[in-house]
């Protein structure tokens, strides 16, 4: 896990397919994304390198990590 690049501000982004039950947020720039609770804004911020999370967001769309036969 990276620490957060500088004091800058971050642009915080939810996905439009997310519910009333919340979702994640992310904050992407060039070198590193941010992710969080997207219920609790002002808590703990995850982050990652953006190679990282292209090959993450490359692999969610392959359906690798969908779960089924969970209620």
């Amino acid at each position: 896990m990276l620490q957060e690049p500088g004091s800058g501000v971050r642009v915080w982004r939810k996905s439009t397919r997310s519910g009333a039950n919340g979702c994640v947020e992310v904050s992407l720039d060039s070198t590193v994304v941010g992710v969080r609770d997207s219920k609790e804004c002002g808590g703990p911020e995850f982050f990652v390198d953006a190679s990282a999370w292209r090959s993450f967001v490359r692999e969610v769309g392959t359906g690798r990590f969908d779960v089924t036969g969970v209620a």
